[in-house]
């Protein structure tokens, strides 16, 4: 089974406006809710690649019904921490340029802390782990480090999608894969990642520190794969970029969803950068449909050196 884990869900608010004005009374032209947070993304994407998969965290409050209600609908296992706040709602705004305004979510106490960890250390060891997205205040932040200690010393594969600090504490408990951005890579180095060169050397060294596998997503450039001493590149689809919220999430899902069924690891990257691209080219969150329209587009080449 592949488990997720979201810190910090929300219920994602989007709104188009088509020309909105400040101080004054404004349209939408078009709205939507959906569940939010990055692990809940990858489990959405995950299930409509026909993956089994069950979303772990916190959730609490009528928000929090919202949550569970729409992933019942999709047919989404859950096992949710029950908090006494309430989940929170983020805003998308649409208007020319994409504008988020993320809420900090709910307290979270030592006991539901400790109830979510407890699941964690109960997961066997041919599971899969994916740990994503913020980490609330209230939550200890090493939290992916602890929980990926517990999953290396269980056998238990962690996958984890965080940047900064938290994803540097993780290496050393050879986490499966992680999956910076350029601009996160960059900041791990204090430097900047402006082609693929960059990505595939700075890549690497994340390998040397204990990662297994390595993906670094590079907006129009593609992305680069490091793993077990070789480098990859992929191009990304021709299209329109209508969503880019959840196509790293998508990116993750693709990857995962394939290497578990196939075991194929450059297999798992070409369909990762399909899935990423079928997110950031509709409106939700990629379907298999669009996702295998796009495969064909997607190329990878071995890239020199490690």
């Amino acid at each position: 089974m592949i488990y997720t884990v979201t810190l910090n869900p929300s219920i994602d608010y989007l709104v188009e406006v088509e020309s909105f004005q400040m101080g004054k009374v404004n349209r939408t032209s078009y709205d939507a809710k959906f569940p939010g947070g990055k692990g809940i993304n990858v489990s959405r994407v995950l299930k409509r690649l026909g993956n089994s998969t069950t979303a772990l965290g916190f959730i609490g409050g009528q928000t929090g019904e919202f949550v569970k209600r729409f992933l019942r609908q999709e047919e989404i296992f859950t096992d949710f921490t029950e908090i006494a706040g309430d989940t929170r709602i983020n805003i998308k705004l649409k208007t020319g340029l994409e504008t988020e305004i993320n809420s900090q979510g709910p307290v979270i106490s030592k006991g539901n802390y400790q109830q979510l960890f407890s699941q964690i250390e109960q997961l066997n060891n041919n599971d899969i782990l994916i740990l994503s997205g913020s980490i609330p205040p209230s939550v200890p932040s090493d939290v992916y480090e602890a929980m990926a200690r517990s999953c290396t010393h269980n056998g238990i594969k962690v996958v984890v999608d965080t940047s900064g600090k938290e994803l540097l504490n993780v290496l050393p408990h050879r986490p499966f894969l992680i999956k910076p951005n350029h601009h996160e890579l960059g900041e791990l180095f204090s430097t900047e990642i402006s082609n693929i060169d960059d990505a595939r050397e700075y890549g690497a060294k994340l390998v040397e520190a204990g990662a297994q596998n390595v993906i670094v997503s590079m907006a129009g450039q593609g992305a680069v794969l490091c793993s077990d001493g070789e480098s990859y590149s992929a191009n990304v689809p021709k299209g329109n970029v209508i969503n880019s919220v959840g196509a790293g999430d998508s990116m993750v899902a693709g990857f995962i969803g394939t290497y578990e069924r196939t075991g194929d690891i450059l297999s798992a990257f070409r369909f990762s950068l399909a899935a990423g691209s079928a997110t950031a080219f509709s409106s939700d969150l990629g379907t298999l449909d669009k996702i295998e329209e796009l495969l064909p587009q997607i190329a990878i080449n071995q890239l020199t050196g490690g």
